[in-house]
């Protein structure tokens, strides 16, 4: 059982710095807006799957990927719990209606494999639904590939002590008690069943034509780093070059001064 001290593992490597990660991301960052510009030119369609244990980092890789690209071409798809009727649908009817149009990244925020995972943990699906959805997955996947899709899927891996620490971190902190929710609390719990349902979801699933990719997450920084790069890395992306740009001056026919006319208004206090 993990104490409440921890402890680092010997011969495990220091984090990160913030100064060279901040270094390494902003070159990764400007390789994603090139991505994005060949994407649009292209018609290409991208979906990237993160999958991983609860506080793995699966949403902070996907805010770096997303905070310096146009939310209209890398979309994120973080489903919540399905409704009743979407209970009674094909299973994958729901998460195919995210999937992109030319030109589009979508990054799934967990998908589809949470039948392999949570549902299957928490019993939220029959034995039977499971055992089916583990057999017909590569061959749906397949399809989804051969259309022209490129898929990627990411599993990241993080220890047990890692995760108590984050956990630990959102009971602590205020700015992060609404990440800890009671199925989380009860993920923790069932660390070894996670385990195993892994484990199994790998084995029936990694196929040579959509391989899993796992990241070791322990660091954060790390993680992000080498999540990015090597999804750089899989598409062969070209830098389209930019027309020259020139910013006009404000035309001076009818020129005033635009701040003035403001000076009824309601202004917030600047208390900073």
């Amino acid at each position: 059982m993990v104490g409440k001290k921890q402890k680092k593992a010997k011969g495990a490597r220091a984090r990160l710095d913030r100064k060279t990660y901040e270094a390494a991301m902003y070159e990764l960052q400007v390789e994603l807006v090139k991505l994005q510009r060949w994407l649009v030119a292209s018609g290409e369609r991208v979906i990237v799957v993160f999958e991983g244990r609860d506080a793995a980092g699966k949403g902070g890789v996907i805010k770096r990927i997303t905070e310096r690209v146009s939310p209209r071409i890398f979309r994120t798809a973080a489903l919540p719990a399905p409704t009743e009727r979407e209970k009674n649908q094909f299973y994958l009817q729901r998460y195919i209606a995210h999937f992109p149009a030319a030109g589009e990244v979508v990054l799934f925020d967990r998908s589809w494999y949470n039948r392999a995972g949570v549902e299957r943990v928490m019993n939220f699906c029959s034995e039977e639904q499971y055992r089916r959805f583990l057999l017909n997955c590569p061959e749906f996947e397949k399809f989804v590939v051969d259309d022209g899709i490129r898929l990627f899927k990411y599993w990241f891996d993080i220890t047990d002590e890692e995760q108590w620490r984050r956990m630990q971190a959102r009971i602590t902190d205020p700015r992060k008690t609404w990440k800890l929710s009671p199925m989380d609390l009860e993920s923790r719990r069932r660390w070894h069943d996670y385990s195993r349902a892994r484990d199994d979801m790998l084995a029936a699933t990694d196929k040579a034509q959509t391989p899993w990719h796992v990241v070791v997450a322990d660091d954060k920084r790390r993680a992000r780093l080498n999540c990015i790069s090597h999804l750089l890395n899989q598409i062969p992306y070209e830098d389209i070059p930019l027309d020259d740009i020139e910013l006009p001056d404000p035309d001076t026919e009818g020129a005033f001064d635009a701040r003035a006319t403001l000076a009824s208004r309601t202004f917030v206090p600047e208390r900073y």
